[in-house]
């Protein structure tokens, strides 16, 4: 196992690595709203995207730019998604990128774009072009909380996260921004994730690692159980560590792809944490499924249910919801075998209320604002984990008055 070295900072912890973020207009009060990540040098780059049948112009855009395998800089807006807009989306998706590259000196397909915020309504691309120049001007080693702050939408606080692993005998960093407290129940992405790294990695390696990191940690989180139409991951590796090329499976990838999973778990962490509303961060543990697919089905359903996430927000021991939530999951699911328990607390065995279950120590876990329930189907050696987060009155609030 590598050892992470955690660091300050977030992207641009990374060599190389300049961001910024600036006030576009996009958003009302002169809130930052346009965020630009740029390796100074030519990078390796992968991303995934969401897989929503319904996506918005940015990601529609950077899914054509990322099939060559490099890019060097992303380029993002918060405040409109620029999804359900037609052609004239795709146009401002397009002229971003364009003029991007025409500042930074790059080609347009070097530029990855993402849109973040209500659907449905044109991008202001006036006001966009405008701040286009100051957005690159003001890139600098230390803008990575600038452009963390400019993606944000109902977020209530940046994420950043930076490490060091050692990879072959050489330091190399790991950093990464995210931004996404609502829409989070995401299949092979999450809302906004942008990585870089130091490394030396070959384009298969670096989407390799890349899909594992984020099927480990991003596409384990649970806020809401609806999937955003922007879903945007991307990593640039700019190869300033100057390591060994990382091409093959062996040590050395294998201690890089733990760098890359560890800041992407604890960007998952800060979103989930971050929830629209929420007041709990809760690791759902799903062991002894039939496989490790089982595991996993299970513990989204447990995870998605709005009844289990409002009684983790009422501090409601009601395990009743969760054996509920099992059993119409995918998984196969014996009720006379399943054991709960809220961290070491057991207060289901074999299906039933255990004799002498601690009702009160397990509201006084679920009063801490984060704790693990542990489940356990008694059918095999399948384990998996997702973390949710609880339902509140506040997540209503947000999201019944989100346009207006």
């Amino acid at each position: 196992m590598a050892k992470v070295e955690w660091l300050e900072g977030g992207i641009t912890a990374v060599p190389g690595i300049l961001a910024s973020g600036v006030a576009a207009g996009i958003k009302p009060g002169g809130k930052k709203d346009l965020a630009l990540v740029y390796s100074a040098s030519p990078a390796r780059a992968a991303a995934m995207f969401t897989t929503n049948q319904v996506k918005g112009a940015p990601v529609i855009v950077s899914m054509e730019h990322i099939r060559g395998g490099e890019a060097q800089a992303i380029v993002a807006s918060s405040g409109c998604s620029n999804v359900c807009t037609g052609d004239e989306g795709l146009r401002a998706a397009r002229e971003m990128t364009k003029i991007v590259g025409e500042l930074l000196r790059i080609p347009a397909k070097a530029v990855l774009v993402a849109g973040t915020g209500v659907i449905g309504v044109p991008l202001p691309i006036d006001r966009v072009r405008a701040a286009l120049p100051k957005l690159v001007k003001s890139l600098s080693p230390r803008g990575g909380r600038d452009a963390a702050e400019a993606i944000l939408t109902t977020d209530t606080r940046t994420k950043e996260a930076a490490a060091r692993v050692e990879v072959g005998g050489r330091p190399v960093t790991v950093g990464g921004i995210a931004k996404g407290v609502g829409m989070i129940e995401p299949h092979l992405a999450t809302m906004f994730c942008f990585l870089a790294t130091d490394a030396v990695v070959s384009r298969v390696a670096l989407d390799a690692v890349l899909r594992r990191a984020v099927n480990r940690s991003l596409n384990r989180i649970a806020v809401d159980g609806d999937e955003s139409t922007s879903d945007t991951v991307a990593i640039l590796a700019n190869g300033l560590a100057e390591t060994a090329p990382l091409e093959r499976p062996g040590p050395a990838l294998r201690q890089f792809a733990q760098g890359v999973e560890a800041v992407t778990e604890r960007l998952a962490r800060l979103l989930v944490a971050d929830g629209e509303g929420a007041t709990h961060v809760v690791e759902v543990v799903v062991r002894g499924a039939a496989n490790r697919r089982d595991a996993l089905a299970a513990a989204r359903g447990v995870a998605n249910s709005p009844l289990v996430k409002t009684a983790i927000n009422g501090q409601d021991p009601n395990w009743g919801r969760i054996m509920m939530a099992l059993g119409k999951s995918a998984a196969r699911v014996a009720q006379d075998r399943v054991s709960i328990a809220f961290n070491d607390e057991v207060i289901v065995e074999a299906g039933v209320l255990r004799p002498g279950a601690r009702l009160d120590r397990v509201r006084e876990i679920m009063a801490a604002s984060e704790y693990v329930l542990g489940i356990d189907l008694g059918l095999g050696r399948g384990q998996e984990r997702v973390w949710t987060c609880d339902l509140s009155e506040e997540y209503v609030r947000i999201n019944g008055k989100y346009t207006t």
